[in-house]
């Protein structure tokens, strides 16, 4: 009876070990199922919304510990978008995002903690516009779970807000509009591990 109850006891720690595992995802810009914004007040009147079409990330993601979890983020910053196309060029020409000189924006977490709300901060060095700063996301969870494609999924949503001089963008556009906030809705699907071939990898690779 005592070696039965041991055996039992190895199992469900065995069990747990593996619910505990970090699981990695790739985003899903396949399906689009991510964005990255972004608003600025225009004048301090109203906001001008926009949004970049083009870029790729993965994360690693311990729903047991979150500060085991981590993710990066690759932007093709010609991708932007305002909805107006003369627009666009003045914020991809050389007073702005510059993306002739940079054409990639990168962000890597570097911490992640655990707020005692349902939230948590990503801490991170975002690489923009040549200039590379630490900076704080504050995000949460909005659900998890299997798809109708026998796959995997987590979503997470966050919000930052830069400081453009912080990142060498000087050009004035008023003294309400020296920040932008960023938003992100991250859906990620769960990569196969080597021994499971049942997996689905639903993601894309980038600029595809």
């Amino acid at each position: 009876m005592k070696k039965i109850l041991w055996i039992l006891g190895v199992l469900l720690l065995q069990s747990s070990i593996v619910q505990a595992e970090v699981e990695k995802y790739h985003i899903d810009i396949k399906g689009q199922h991510a964005f990255i914004q972004f608003k600025v007040k225009h004048l301090g009147y109203s906001w001008l919304l926009g949004d970049f079409r083009k870029f790729d990330g993965q994360f690693d993601y311990d729903t047991s510990n979150i500060s085991n979890s981590s993710i990066s983020v690759t932007v093709n910053t010609d991708s932007v978008d305002s909805n107006h196309a003369e627009r666009d060029k003045h914020i991809k020409g050389k007073h702005f995002l510059d993306v002739v000189n940079f054409p990639i924006a990168t962000f890597v977490s570097k911490k992640i903690t655990q707020n005692k709300d349902d939230s948590f901060d990503i801490d991170g060095e975002l690489d923009l516009h040549g200039v590379k700063k630490m900076i704080s996301i504050n995000a949460k969870t909005v659900g998890s779970g299997p798809d109708p494609w026998f796959g995997y999924r987590a979503g997470f949503e966050g919000t930052t807000i830069l400081t453009l001089a912080d990142f060498n963008i000087t050009k004035s556009l008023g003294p309400a509009s020296t920040t932008v906030e960023v938003l992100l809705f991250i859906e990620g699907v769960r990569q196969p591990k080597e021994d499971d071939s049942d997996a689905v990898d639903s993601g894309s690779p980038f600029f595809e």
